[in-house]
This record gives structure tokens, C-alpha cells and sequence, in this order.
């Protein structure tokens, strides 16, 4: 008999069964054979059906997680400003009466309550541009010449090599994704020089761009350095390698997070984010990626093998700032970051987890749990994030429905599960792979337009890790949607697990990209553009994608 944590979190998992009759079965039924056909039933794990049950708990922590008593000083200044029109001129039933003293006290309240506000008001954390890296054409790799690479190592049976065939096949990545030349190589060269060439491509060749096109001195003006990466964590870190190069400021606060997953990059923003409200006048750069070199996985054991089928070679950088003099040339504004840890159980700790395979190998492990675990994050996630995005009228239907439920027991009323459609205008949800995007649309009821960032993202570069949000945002501005006042939804998973959001609105509109000239030279390195879709984003999106 299942204990009770057990069957709770099966339940949590949401199987549901595809019924199919073997051709042998089939066939004897036609014969009229006695006989009973055989079955093939098939368990598909599918997110959660959010509309179920909504933890009040969750609703609460994001009200809370709305703003201080200081965010609404401003409010509480409109009653007292009132009381002292009131005070100075007082209509009485005789005559017309001036009441200075109350007057002047009530003014004098108001304007203690406004300069609490100056003061005690957190600074505005600016977007003012992001780079992602797009590696050379000699790292392109196509789905069939994945299989012969895989084939060629020697290293796979039979069973797994029809494995990775039949993931590769199914992954919706397309025939243009780059893998690092240590990868490539025949042998492999996966060692520890190798993967420092290919931190040190992704890591300056973003940050070259995105300095050059921000005008920024790496050496003077950066203050506050990020860089997350999950696997590889060298000595000297990652953050050492780019002041290293860049000979950056000696009092730069630097930080390198590792072994965050894929969801890394939004913990990144938050803490920069934090950082900037504790520092004036500041820039902070924030660079996410992941190394694959030190990271293939040459086992035979199944749930280690799908990180080699759909992750590849990427990374991204931002430039943050808490300068007012940047409102006017940045990009977007940080409204909001929200995160969830659900590493207090065991199955979502364990979900993702890097071990030892039966013969000494080293790989991350997938869990079967891990769709009904990330459903369970995102569920509360979002029931976080609601009061702090969603409009009025969707709050008010959702306060509806809660009421009907728990104060007048009206039986067969769900939960009303609000429209993010209507508070977004831009999804990036992050490429984990196909079917956690179907999962994800399904989940929150959102178009295929709405998806479309995610899917083309995963198609052309892969599972980028925590990286890949923002090449989905980058694609949204190629193709030149994202206007003034649009907001933003970026959502990440990661291992632990973890599902993080963070909420952006666009300050100005952003021009589509266009391709370069016809026979125009190759740009050199300092010339390279921030965004990576400029030379195949009408391609995009495709047709199928397979």
C-alpha cells in the first residue's frame, strides 16, 4: 500500500492513458479467435490541471510580495491632502471660517509622508540592452549528423542509439544548432582546456557585443558583475575570467552561481536587482550560459541521455541600470521577479540531479516526475504572480469564484483561473524542449502566437539552458512586436526545482532587424550585432516544427 506522500504526489502528476491494440491482437479479433487481445496501454505525464485547486497561501505571498507600506504612501497622502483643503476652507452653517493651524498640520503630514516616499522608494532597474551569442558556422550541427556523431563514439548499444534517434527526431530542434568543436572533434576532446575555450567564446563574444553597442567601458563603468552557470565552475570563476579580460574595476562586486539550472538566469536578474537598489548610479552586467563540454554524456542510461539531444552551445548577457539618465535609452523596466523552490521534497530535489551512472559515468538525470513537478512549481509560481500582474476584472472573477467556494459552500464552482493573455503582451517561456512548451500552452491557454518566440528559439539554437529567454526575447524584437508599454513574461525552470518569473514593460518600441546587404563582408568581432536572429529571422517562423 502507497503512503500518503506517495499517492498525494501521483495524484499531483495527472496520468493520463492511451489505449491501443497490438497488430497480433487485431488480427485474431478479425479471425474471430477466442482468444483475448493483448493491450498496450501508454502512462503520458501531463502538468496539473491548475483549475483543480488554488492554494490561498500562494495568493497571500504574492499580495504580500506586491510592495511595502512605503509603496503606498503616495495613496495615504490623497485622504490627508483632502482633510487639509477641508481645514482651510471650512463651510460653516453661519460663515466662512479659515482654520491655518490644521491646515498647516495636515500639509505638514503630507509632505513627510511624500519625502519618506522619495527617500525610502526603490530605484527603477533599467534593461538598457542584452546580447546573445551566436557561435561560427563551424559549430552548426544537423540532426543527422548528430546521429553519425553519436553513432561514430562507439560508446551506445543498440537500445540507446534508437533511443537518441527517436528523442533527436521528436525534439523540434532544427538542422542549424551549434555544438562547442570539442564536441565535434573526432575523437572528442572533452577536457578541461577545451571547455574553457568555449566558456571564453560565449562569455566575450556576447559581452564584446553588448558593450559596443551600449557604449559601455567594461573597465570604469561596470560596478556589479553576474555570471551563472550551472555545470562548470572553474577555479578562478567564471566572473574571475571576465574581469580578468576586461582588467574591470578592483572594487566590482562579482558573483558566480552554479548549479541552479536552467532557471539560473532570472535568479541572476533578481540579485541584480537587489544589488542596484543597495548601490547607486550603478551598471550591472548579468551573463548566462552553460557549458557543454565537460557535460556529454557517454553512458547508456536513458534518463542521462535527453541533455545530449536537445542542449546546445549559447549564452546571453544583459546591461542593468539604476541611472535615471538611462530611462530615456533603455529598452525595458523591471517591474517584477518572482521565485519558487520547491526543493523541500524529495521527488522535486531529486528530479534533476547530476549522479554517477551504473559503470562510473557521469550525466544529469531526468526523472519521470519531472513534468508533473514542474507543473506543481508553476502552479504556485503563478498563483504568486497573479495579484501583482493581472488586471482588475480578472482579480474580481477570481475573488468571485473563491467566495462562492469557501464562504456560501456553492457546490460544483471551480476555482476561476485568470487570463495572463490579458496582463501580457510577450511570453518567453523557457525552451526546456517540446513537450514542456505543448505542456506549458496547454496549461495557461495561450496561442500558438503566444508560444511562437519559445518554439522558433528552440528550433534554431536549441536548449540553450538558462540563456534561452532571452533569445526568445530577442526574436520577438527582430521581428519588430514589441511596442511601448508591452509587457513582458519571462518564466524559467531549473533543477531543485525551481520555476522563476520576471515581469518587464518595454519603454520605447523596438525597430525590427534587417538582414545585412547582399555580398556585404562578415562583421568582424566587435562588430557583431546583439541579436542572433538577424540573418534568419524570415525564415522564422517555419512551417513544422520538426
Amino acid at each position: 500500500m502507497e503512503s500518503a506522500p506517495a499517492a498525494a504526489f501521483m495524484e499531483r502528476e495527472r496520468l493520463t492513458a492511451e489505449v491501443t491494440f497490438s497488430g497480433d491482437a487485431q488480427a485474431a479479433s478479425s479471425e474471430g479467435a477466442e482468444r483475448l487481445p493483448s493491450i498496450i496501454v501508454k502512462i503520458r505525464r501531463r502538468l496539473p490541471d491548475f483549475a483543480r485547486s488554488v492554494n490561498l497561501k500562494y495568493v497571500r505571498l504574492g499580495i504580500r510580495h506586491g510592495g511595502s507600506l512605503t509603496s503606498y504612501l503616495p495613496m495615504l497622502c490623497v485622504p490627508v491632502l483632502a482633510a487639509a483643503a477641508y481645514s482651510f476652507v471650512r463651510l460653516d452653517v453661519i460663515y466662512l471660517s479659515i482654520d491655518l493651524l490644521s491646515c498647516v498640520a495636515w500639509l505638514g503630514t503630507a509632505m513627510l509622508l511624500l519625502t519618506v516616499y522619495y527617500f525610502k522608494r526603490p530605484r527603477p532597474v533599467y534593461l538598457v540592452e542584452f546580447a546573445c551569442y551566436k557561435p561560427e558556422d563551424q559549430n552548426k550541427i544537423t540532426k543527422e549528423a548528430f546521429l553519425d556523431m553519436t553513432e561514430s563514439t562507439g560508446c551506445f548499444n543498440d537500445e540507446t542509439l534508437a533511443f537518441q534517434t527517436k528523442i533527436t527526431t521528436r525534439s523540434a530542434l532544427g538542422d542549424e544548432t551549434y555544438l562547442p568543436s570539442g564536441v565535434l572533434a573526432r575523437p572528442p576532446r572533452l577536457n578541461m582546456a577545451e571547455a574553457r575555450l568555449e566558456a571564453e567564446a560565449v562569455m566575450f563574444g556576447c559581452l564584446d557585443a553588448l558593450f559596443a553597442s551600449t557604449g559601455i567601458d567594461p573597465r570604469r563603468d561596470v560596478r556589479i558583475l553576474i555570471v551563472n552557470c550551472s555545470l562548470f565552475n572553474p577555479t578562478p570563476s567564471l566572473a574571475s575570467m571576465i574581469i580578468h579580460h576586461y582588467k574591470m574595476r578592483e572594487d566590482v562586486k562579482s558573483f558566480n552561481l552554479g548549479g541552479m539550472g536552467c532557471s539560473a538566469g532570472l535568479i541572476a536578474i533578481d540579485l541584480a536587482k537587489d544589488m542596484l537598489q543597495a548601490n547607486p548610479n550603478s551598471y550591472a552586467v548579468v551573463l548566462s550560459t552553460e557549458n557543454i563540454t565537460l557535460n556529454w554524456y557517454f553512458g547508456n542510461d536513458r534518463s542521462m541521455l535527453l541533455s545530449n539531444c536537445i542542449f546546445r552551445m549559447g549564452g546571453a548577457a544583459a546591461l542593468l541600470s539604476n541611472r535615471r539618465a538611462d530611462a530615456g535609452r533603455a529598452k525595458y523596466r523591471l517591474l517584477h521577479t518572482v521565485r519558487t523552490h520547491k526543493g523541500a521534497t524529495d521527488e522535486c530535489f531529486k528530479c534533476v540531479y547530476q549522479r554517477e551512472d551504473d559503470v562510473g559515468k557521469v550525466g544529469v538525470s531526468l526523472a519521470r516526475e519531472l513534468m508533473s513537478v514542474a507543473g506543481d512549481a508553476l502552479k504556485t509560481n503563478i498563483t504568486t504572480l497573479g495579484p501583482l500582474v493581472l488586471p482588475l476584472s480578472e482579480q474580481l472573477k477570481f475573488l468571485k469564484s473563491l467566495m462562492m467556494r469557501r464562504v456560501f459552500r456553492a457546490k460544483g464552482v471551480r476555482p476561476y483561473i485568470p487570463n495572463f493573455r490579458r496582463a501580457f503582451e510577450h511570453f518567453c517561456v523557457h525552451a526546456g524542449g517540446r513537450a514542456v512548451l505543448e505542456e506549458v500552452q496547454r496549461s495557461l491557454s495561450l496561442e500558438d502566437k503566444d508560444m511562437e518566440p519559445s518554439r522558433c528559439a528552440l528550433h534554431r539554437f536549441g536548449n540553450t539552458s538558462s540563456s534561452s529567454l532571452w533569445y526568445e526575447l530577442a526574436y520577438a524584437e527582430a521581428k519588430g512586436r514589441v511596442k511601448r508599454g508591452n509587457r513582458v513574461w519571462q518564466i524559467g525552470f531549473g533543477s531543485g526545482f525551481k520555476c522563476n518569473s520576471a515581469v518587464w514593460r518595454a519603454l520605447r518600441d523596438v525597430p525590427a532587424v534587417s538582414p545585412p546587404p547582399a555580398g556585404a563582408a562578415a562583421p568582424g568581432p566587435e562588430e557583431k550585432a546583439c541579436n542572433p536572429w538577424v540573418d534568419c529571422v524570415a525564415k522564422y517562423p517555419p512551417k513544422a516544427y520538426v
